[in-house]
């Protein structure tokens, strides 16, 4: 091995380290959350859904505005100190939420969150620079992977915390962020060479217009667009799991986090493992469309499971397809773009994710207060999942629109030469 792939190695173990230490705080947070607003609201558990969902879309609106922003801003003056800061912002969010008095200043700490929630696209574009194109897809299922370890001990550490004193996960998820930083200040190299940085150029820092930039390049359009409607579907999912599992199987905090532990196991076996050998062998797009697939038969199924243990081999299900297609969706999409512009698209991907998790729990929320609760217009807690279904179906569509249109590229290329 040589000196060159031995840094590389050794800088893809510390930013996946990194990674799993942030998702341990995320995780913390994620089944408490529900519950800080329902407690600081004191309204019922449909009331309380509408004001999360609100919460989640305030905290995506900010991301979505700062998201190129900060992709530009990691093109220029490189990964680490942009993932340092943003480090830092999520470790003070954590401690107002433990503080909170009111839900205003919940909404402080989303907004701040939201702002500060750069961990996501730096990451990737880190792990964009120093992979090779052919193994991006790989390489971004071991950092889903390194999501899904930091998300196994997490929720089950918070559920059981949470029980006790619903601030004490957001205090130890606190704590995790400050000796994140610490780890990536003294262990975390630079991943941006000087000569792939770009200049500023604050005509991309406008989220739509770094959109329509991105565009520009073949097959990124119909992808971003999958991206988009599919993350709808998975941010309703995920806004609305802890309310909707207490609803339909009388679930506290402490078993909605068992299963979101559950969630993290099969993310990391998923895209730690499984990714880069279905990739290898099928290729990136056949199994983004596989995935896509499993995901519709998941969601479609999920509403009328009556019993909670069936949960979780439902979730391995949808995760087998979810996690594999994430991955082998940002490889293609990575492969379109140059290196001195990955933080600019890992940025918009972001924007982009942003307008999903904007637009899925506002969805999620409002039909899981409409379909539960004495004045349900329809007595189904788990309507948005069938709507869901309906969104998947809506991409695959679309994937198979694109697929004609990259084999006549192909073949026109082909012609010519």
């Amino acid at each position: 091995m040589t000196s060159t792939s031995a840094a590389r190695k050794a800088a893809f173990t510390i930013i996946i380290a990194t990674i799993v230490i942030d998702m341990l705080g995320v995780g913390l947070a994620w089944p408490i959350l529900p519950q800080l607003v329902k407690e600081l609201s004191g309204q019922t558990v449909a009331e309380a859904a509408a004001i999360y969902g609100l919460l989640i879309s305030g905290y995506a609106v900010v991301q979505f505005l700062v998201g190129p922003f900060v992709g530009m801003l990691s093109d220029r003056y490189g990964r680490r100190p942009v993932l340092l800061i943003s480090l830092v912002g999520l470790g003070v969010d954590y401690i107002i939420l433990a503080l909170a008095p009111n839900l205003a200043w919940v909404v402080v700490a989303r907004l701040l969150a939201g702002a500060m929630g750069a961990t996501v696209s730096t990451a990737n574009a880190y792990i964009a620079d120093i992979t090779a194109p052919e193994d991006r897809a790989a390489a971004f299922g071991i950092l889903g992977a390194a999501f899904g370890v930091g998300f196994v001990a997490g929720p089950l550490v918070g559920g059981v915390l949470g029980a006790i004193d619903i601030t004490y996960p957001f205090w130890l998820a606190a704590t995790l962020s400050f000796v994140n930083v610490a780890f990536a200040y003294f262990l975390l190299p630079e991943s941006l060479t000087e000569e792939k940085r770009r200049p500023l150029d604050w005509a991309k820092a406008n989220p739509f217009r770094a959109i329509s930039y991105i565009r520009r390049y073949a097959s990124l359009a119909i992808l971003m667009a999958a991206l988009f409607v599919t993350g709808i579907a998975q941010q309703g999912l995920q806004g609305i799991w802890v309310l909707w599992t207490e609803v339909q199987f009388g679930w506290g905090v402490a078993e909605a986090g068992y299963s979101l532990a559950w969630v993290g196991v099969c993310m990391a076996f998923i895209q730690g493992f499984v990714v880069r050998i279905v990739v290898k062998r099928f290729g990136e797009r056949r199994v983004m469309f596989g995935g896509y697939i499993i995901s519709t038969i998941a969601f479609t199924v999920l509403p009328f499971i009556a019993h909670g243990w069936l949960i979780y081999p439902g979730i391995l299900f949808h995760i087998t397809g979810w996690g594999c297609a994430g991955p082998a969706l940002q490889g293609l999409m990575s492969r379109n773009v140059p290196d001195d512009e990955q933080g600019l698209l890992q940025g918009t991907l972001t924007s982009v994710n942003t307008l999903a998790m904007i637009t899925g729990p506002l969805l999620a929320t409002q039909i899981f207060a409409r379909s539960t609760g004495e004045n349900a217009l329809v007595d189904l807690p788990g309507l948005f999942f069938l709507f869901g279904s309906g969104l998947f179906i809506i991409t695959l569509a679309m994937l198979v629109i694109d697929n004609i249109t990259f084999r006549r590229r192909r073949a026109a290329l082909q012609t010519r030469s």
